[in-house]
């Protein structure tokens, strides 16, 4: 015959004891539960087993001994381990050890009666039982007449014998080597008790850090949220920079995290994980960056860097404007009008230039504090490199402004005055067209003006063009940062590290409503930006 051992992974290293589990006569097979450490008293594991039994409805027994490290215990342990064989008479008897120093394990079986037939083959199969355990794949505690006990269904699979047994014992995982008793046991739980001490510590030490800093969080929220941020100018530049908005962000998400209520459901306590492993990688790669920031000077390389750059485009932009006061791609526009929008924005990136060496001096001391910032994260950073871009393409702004209110302006004249030759205009009260009657001077003056503006039109819409397009490069730069800073805040990392290394942890409605809750926030927030900008150029340009 053939027997069939099941041995949990997780006693492989255990120290020298007794192997308790269920013995299954129709599989004529064995599981190992735990191992029983020395020293113990019988009597105080056969009365700890009845009591098992008593929970679990299935029959918890000493199925034999393990021993560890063989060649060290085999003098002092051999005799104390056959003895232990008629203390708890069980046919048959394992007898499992490990040699030292070695992969291969020694396991037979002792029998005392003479009628018991030998084993001609014994297959020792390894099995997880963590993950047996908390998968939840053992079939449900109902026989065929929907009564609670043993499945007795003919069809039942051998392995659901092993689920089964294992997921019924979870008494027997309460106690482990650890606790302060009789018994002392090595199972699955046993693993990382170590570390679960310290868990243990960390979390009542953090209940006054997190009572801390859930004030001074509050704090900053109630200045934040204070009367004076909400007068013309703070509370425009509040609205205006990333900076402050993700610093806002951050402190709602510090305050859900260090909050002291437990959390309700399953999907509260993942977006919660969700949020605390985001801040913390959020802080190891701001920190990276300081580190590479802080080395070999690379703040002063940078600083020395950005004023060429900045001669750079600013010669670039000179040489655009110079080209639309010629011919630009051979079109034939009107001269005074291109050389007073030529003469004035060149005008315009000579201040730019004269703003940008006036502060070269202390470009170097700011890129120093703002690299510090990198201690509150790389998204903090990534904001304050989009208010950097804005400040720095000031003046490419400006150009669209202009450009964009010069030519507005000049469509709603026409538009106006095209009504006016069709004996109607706009009531303005009504907020409609109405006919009117107008005279001969009054349509005299139409006439010339709807031609001049009609002229100057192609110069305007040319200047508004390049600087939309101008525009609209520097929006996609800054919509690209604060993409990655979304994607930083957003993404669901430990339902991801979940899913990738502990998929049973995870109940798979959850994880995947996570997973979509999470990860859509800015796929969403990128396909309302991009329709956004080109809404807002489509309307302007028409």
């Amino acid at each position: 015959m053939v027997l069939k051992v099941f041995f949990p992974s997780c006693c492989s290293s255990a120290d020298s004891g007794l192997l308790i589990g269920r013995w299954i006569p129709e599989q004529n097979s064995a599981i190992i539960l735990a191992v029983v450490h020395f020293p113990f008293i019988p009597f105080q594991v056969k009365q700890y087993l009845s009591e098992v039994q008593k929970v679990s409805q299935i029959e918890t027994v000493v199925l034999g001994t393990w021993c560890n490290n063989k060649q060290e215990k085999e003098e002092s342990l051999g005799k104390f381990l056959d003895d232990l064989s008629t203390i708890f008479s069980h046919e048959p008897w394992l007898q499992i050890s490990k040699e030292k120093g070695s992969k291969f394990w020694n396991c037979h079986t002792l029998s005392r009666q003479a009628g018991t037939p030998k084993e001609d083959q014994i297959i020792l199969i390894y099995y997880d039982q963590r993950k047996t355990m908390l998968s939840r794949l053992h079939p449900p505690e109902t026989s065929l007449d929907n009564q609670p006990g043993v499945i007795t269904a003919p069809d039942a699979s051998k392995l659901a014998a092993v689920f089964d047994t294992v997921a019924r014992n979870e008494v027997l995982f309460l106690t482990d080597r650890y606790d302060e008793g009789p018994i002392k046991l090595s199972h699955w739980q046993s693993e990382g008790v170590e570390a679960s001490i310290i868990v243990e510590l960390a979390k009542q030490a953090s209940v006054p850090v997190c009572m801390l800093l859930t004030c001074l969080l509050s704090l900053v929220s109630g200045l934040c949220r204070s009367r004076i941020l909400k007068f013309w100018p703070l509370s425009f530049i509040w609205s205006k920079l990333s900076t402050c908005e993700q610093v806002g962000y951050r402190l709602e998400h510090l305050r859900f995290v260090f909050s002291n209520q437990k959390a309700e459901n399953h999907t509260q306590f993942m977006r919660k994980a969700n949020i605390f492993v985001s801040l913390l990688l959020d802080m190891a790669l701001g920190i990276m960056l300081l580190s590479w920031l802080y080395r070999k000077n690379r703040i002063g390389q940078l600083a020395e860097a950005l004023i060429p750059v900045a001669d750079h485009v600013a010669r670039e932009l000179q040489d655009l404007l110079q080209w639309l006061m010629g011919v630009p791609a051979g079109l034939k526009m009107n001269r005074a009008l291109d050389q007073v929008l030529g003469r004035f924005f060149l005008y315009h990136i000579h201040l730019w230039i004269s703003y940008i060496h006036l502060l070269s001096p202390f470009i170097e001391m700011i890129l120093w504090y703002v690299g510090l910032s990198a201690c509150l994260g790389l998204t903090v950073v990534l904001s304050i490199l989009s208010d950097i871009i804005a400040l720095l393409t000031f003046h490419i702004y400006c150009f669209y402004v202009y450009g964009a209110r010069l030519y507005c302006l000049k469509i709603y004249g026409l538009s106006s005055l095209w009504r006016l030759f069709r004996g109607k205009k706009w009531n303005v009260l009504r907020q409609r067209v109405d006919s009117c009657s107008y005279d001969l001077d009054q349509l005299f003056i139409g006439t010339l003006l709807f031609t001049i503006l009609l002229f100057l039109l192609p110069t305007t819409a040319l200047y508004y063009l390049v600087f939309t397009l101008l525009r609209l490069l520097v929006v996609f730069v800054q919509g690209l940062i604060h993409l990655l800073v979304d994607l930083i805040d957003s993404l669901p990392f430990y339902s991801i590290g979940l899913r990738l290394c502990r998929s049973y942890r995870l109940a798979a409605g959850v994880k995947f409503r996570v997973l979509e809750q999470e990860v859509g926030r800015p796929l969403r927030l990128l396909m309302q930006v991009i329709p956004e900008q080109i809404t807002l150029a489509f309307n302007l340009w028409l």
